[in-house]
């Protein structure tokens, strides 16, 4: 779908909540502060945490209310978790907690419930492990998601994918599978495209960016913000922040996963994209530690600026 003269374009920004390491009053006056329009909610202030209480209808109202008393919208919630998990027990328990979000999602004020897809690997959920590109546990993972998408679908909220490189679900060409397998209207994508580049894509960024829209776009139901660079070293990189480890998390094996304007990004051609697709979709902007907000939010809104969006 390609954007009209006429049509409006406005992209907003907004930030995930899990970067501001505080009660949830001083997280919202601090999103606030930096003139932020909406949220990827963490259900994981210092004054409640999801992972650790369950989440009721009530407290989850309490949430929405709160963050809609401030003009800030909630656009996702976040679920990250390794669903795929080899160890049977683990796997239940972090589906589990996925599907106590999609029950809660429409009382926390949005349908969509964000997870990556997960990894056969024992010590981290976003480090390849040879099993990854087995058959077998492609089929497991679509079983996952579409008990997912389905449990979804009993409480009017879907699920919204997060590639990764190193996760089950990599490639365009296995999130395309993905959607066809899956078949269902409660299953979505979030638009990342620094989650599709390994040493090899890194050699042509701008043909793997159009690559992504041009067969990807109609999943795509929110989008994230931040970068690339070849990594000086292929381990798992981590931030030394207060944060999840989802938030933490700087990018493993050849390619580095920074802020926004920290890489090589060719941003110019990602917003374009995204606004000819998605004129009204939320960019969230992630990986940066509190100190760095101000600067990648100028950056993100910059870009948005000279692309005219």
């Amino acid at each position: 779908m390609s954007m009209n003269k006429e049509e409006s374009t406005m992209i907003s920004v907004g930030i995930f909540t899990g970067y501001y390491p505080y009660a949830m009053d001083e997280v919202i006056r601090r999103i606030k502060a930096s003139d932020f329009n909406c949220v990827q909610l963490d259900v994981s202030f210092k004054d409640f945490d999801a992972a650790k209480q369950p989440l009721t209808e009530q407290k989850a109202h309490e949430i929405r209310d709160a963050f809609r008393d401030a003009n800030l919208p909630v656009i996702a919630v976040s679920a990250y978790t390794n669903f795929i998990h080899p160890d049977p027990e683990v796997r239940r328990r972090n589906i589990d907690y996925i599907k106590m979000m999609l029950r809660y999602a429409r009382d926390l004020g949005c349908p969509y419930v964000a997870s990556e897809t997960g990894t056969y690997n024992l010590e981290s959920d976003w480090v390849w492990h040879e099993k990854n590109a087995d058959p077998r546990v492609y089929e497991e993972t679509i079983g996952v998601i579409r008990e997912l998408a389905d449990f979804a679908g009993e409480w009017g909220s879907t699920f919204i994918v997060e590639n990764y490189v190193n996760n089950v679900i990599g490639t365009v060409e296995q999130v395309e599978q993905m959607f066809r397998d899956v078949n269902s209207r409660h299953l979505g994508l979030i638009c990342d495209p620094t989650n599709y580049f390994n040493e090899t894509a890194m050699e042509d960024i701008d043909g793997t960016i159009n690559h992504i829209f041009d067969k990807l776009s109609p999943y795509m139901r929110i989008a994230h913000a931040k970068d690339i660079k070849l990594a000086s070293d292929t381990g798992e990189k981590h931030a030394d922040i207060d944060a999840d480890a989802s938030h933490s998390f700087r990018g493993s094996g050849s390619v580095e996963l920074p802020a926004a304007g920290l890489g090589v990004l060719n941003y110019p051609l990602y917003v374009k994209r995204l606004a000819e697709e998605h004129p009204n979709i939320p960019l969230i902007i992630e990986h940066l530690d509190e100190g760095d907000i101000e600067r990648a939010k100028r950056f993100t809104d910059g870009v948005l600026k000279d692309v005219g969006v």
